[in-house]
């Protein structure tokens, strides 16, 4: 019984400071994804653990305010639903002043760069600067990437308590993406402890076949982590030592400008 209530206790219940169908309505459009652009009524329903009805008046909700279109069957999300993330990304100015300098990073290595933060079991990317497709994952702002096995996860998780890196790790859907991938919870941890030591991550070939990323913390004036910057590469064009030891010192110097330019916007 206590365990039971335990439970219920920690599940959000409707009232004044939960509105069920606001929640209902995120997970609605959460149902939407580069896996299902387009979806029926009864996938919506059954993707975001709705009835029929009670998804099929989100969605007209949804389609009334434009955030959805529909051709009759099919249902897909509208440019508008942009509004939500930019409603983040203009309210956290940082951003705008980072973007220069990734592109000089860029410009430097002549090799993509971006931006991530820490939500949930994830990194979502908030900027990019790309010098060509290196992933078969198509990626931009609001791209998702587990956390556990990307170099900006773990930079990430490397400045948080290690109860809460454990939770994270615990909660993670940990599988072997590659051969390289490292699925013991153990081994995660040691390289994100080694992260923590040195100050950088770098992963090798862990999320995909053939991409090496390397990943730096980005700071706020009180040195808590609050971003990751990094860098990938191909495998057959960059190795891991090359990236180590020829493109970290820029990842870092470029890293550190953003630290600065975050700690000078929040004095």
């Amino acid at each position: 019984m206590a365990t039971a209530q335990s439970a219920a206790a920690k599940t959000p219940q409707p009232g004044d400071s939960y509105v069920q169908s606001f929640a209902r309505g995120l997970e609605v459009i959460r149902s939407f994804s580069a896996q299902a652009p387009q979806q029926t009524l009864t996938e919506v329903a059954a993707r975001s653990g709705l009835t029929r009805a009670g998804a099929r008046r989100i969605l007209l909700t949804l389609l009334t305010l434009g955030y959805v279109e529909t051709d009759g069957k099919y249902f897909r999300l509208t440019p508008r639903i942009l509004d939500l993330g930019f409603a983040y990304l203009s309210s956290m100015p940082i951003w705008n002043l980072a973007e220069p300098v990734m592109e000089g990073l860029v410009e430097q290595i002549k090799e993509s760069s971006s931006a991530a933060v820490l939500e949930g079991t994830d990194i979502v990317y908030v900027l990019r600067v790309s010098t060509h497709k290196i992933m078969s994952i198509s990626l931009g702002v609001g791209s998702r990437l587990p956390a556990y096995c990307t170099s900006m996860g773990r930079m990430l998780l490397a400045d948080a308590p290690q109860a809460q890196v454990r939770k994270i790790l615990a909660a993670s859907k940990i599988q072997s993406l590659t051969r390289h991938t490292l699925t013991d919870t153990d081994d995660v941890l040691a390289q994100i402890d080694q992260a923590r030591r040195q100050g950088w991550c770098l992963v090798n070939q862990e999320l995909e076949e053939g991409l090496i990323s390397i990943a730096a913390p980005i700071t706020n004036r009180t040195g808590r982590t609050v971003a990751a910057l990094n860098i990938s590469g191909q495998a057959n064009r960059t190795s891991a030592r090359v990236m180590q030891d020829s493109m970290r010192p820029a990842l870092l110097e470029a890293a550190q400008a953003i630290s600065r330019l975050l700690s000078n916007q929040r004095a």
